[in-house]
């Protein structure tokens, strides 16, 4: 038997950063986000030679160890060995379970769409099919989430693992306590298609690492920097302003809360922006973009262009001339997926 998961890389389009403590956890966050036909995929193959071993073929990452040990967290493959060590001693009575995990993603690290979350809910996704585990999409999100920022203790928000687990256009809530509201949008099938065809992304190619700016982000609110969390309120009126605009249609005032809720996202740490996103975005804007952002944390990885759909090729062609990739997505309707193959 074989057991093989995936799950969907998500963009951002508002409220991202409101997801992350102390600030939702005093004020409350909210985030607009849709996840894409990108995707990070585990293989479990069960063994019986009383080994773990983890490959991460996308980074030619490598982890070997005996499976009768504790599983201890770290590096390499922090992640694989966090998710493995959690099942073992919560759902499996301590018992260890010798397997080879094959893991890989549609998109580097540090990419901004997600990657290292919507990992973590692959390979929860995929013990949960091998172990016939009772959990539901609620579960798998927040046991990813504990798994990633508690056990591993790497710092980032909430959004990422619900966004991957659910799927879909979603608008989230997060409240104090760990509380979490999921609310799937029915949008109109015009308006996603609409949607699809005015969106660019652009992979500036370079990777950074979402932990340190957010660190920098949460430093400035600790240290109650007005301009920080004036900012971060912004961020939050912009994800309601932009899911009743994507309601509806309007695209035009959509393209307006993208403009503003990127302008206070720039305010809320100096490392979220610099001098080659800067020129990417300000050639997409003279070529005809009607809003531009980084998706994710910031600092690099990729960029997200709303554009008029006669426009399109324009814009695409002045991004090409920069240091870069330009690419394009379609949203999916569908979360994780496990299955066996026998």
């Amino acid at each position: 038997m074989i057991v093989r998961s995936r799950a969907p890389l998500r963009l951002g389009l508002a409220g991202g950063g409101t997801d992350v403590s102390p600030y939702c956890d005093q004020y409350g966050g909210a985030v607009l986000n849709v996840t894409i036909d990108m995707y990070a995929y585990t293989i479990i193959e069960p063994t019986d030679d009383g080994k773990v071993r983890f490959t991460a073929s996308d980074i030619d990452g490598e982890y070997e160890a005996p499976a009768d040990e504790a599983m201890e967290i770290g590096y390499p493959l922090i992640l694989h060995r966090a998710v493995y060590r959690r099942i073992v001693r919560d759902f499996n009575g301590g018992k260890p379970l010798p397997c080879h995990i094959t893991t890989f993603c549609d998109a580097p690290p540090g990419s901004g769409l997600g990657t290292s979350s919507t990992m973590v809910v692959s390979l929860v996704k995929a013990f949960v099919e091998w172990l016939n585990l009772p959990l539901g999409e609620y579960e798998i999100a927040h046991l990813a989430f504990e798994i990633e920022r508690i056990d591993a203790g790497l710092g980032g928000g909430r959004q990422d693992q619900y966004a991957a687990t659910f799927g879909g256009v979603n608008f989230m809530e997060f409240l104090a306590g760990d509380r979490v509201i999921v609310n799937p949008l029915r949008i109109k099938n015009w308006i996603i298609s609409e949607i699809e065809t005015s969106l660019v992304l652009f992979n500036s190619g370079v990777s950074r690492s979402s932990a340190s700016i957010i660190k920098e982000q949460t430093d400035n609110l600790t240290a109650k920097s007005g301009t920080t969390l004036e900012a971060m309120h912004e961020i939050k009126a912009d994800a309601y302003g932009m899911k009743e605009c994507l309601l509806r249609g309007d695209f035009e005032n959509l393209a307006g809360y993208m403009r503003k809720s990127w302008d206070a996202k720039k305010r809320l740490a100096a490392s979220i922006s610099n001098d080659h996103i800067d020129t990417v975005h300000a050639a997409a804007m003279s070529a005809g973009a009607r809003a531009g952002k980084v998706s994710g944390a910031g600092g690099g990885g990729f960029m997200t262009f709303l554009v008029d759909p006669s426009r399109r090729v324009g814009v695409i062609r002045a991004l090409s001339k920069q240091v870069g990739q330009v690419m394009t997505c379609h949203f999916t309707r569908w979360g994780t997926e496990g299955w066996k193959i026998f």
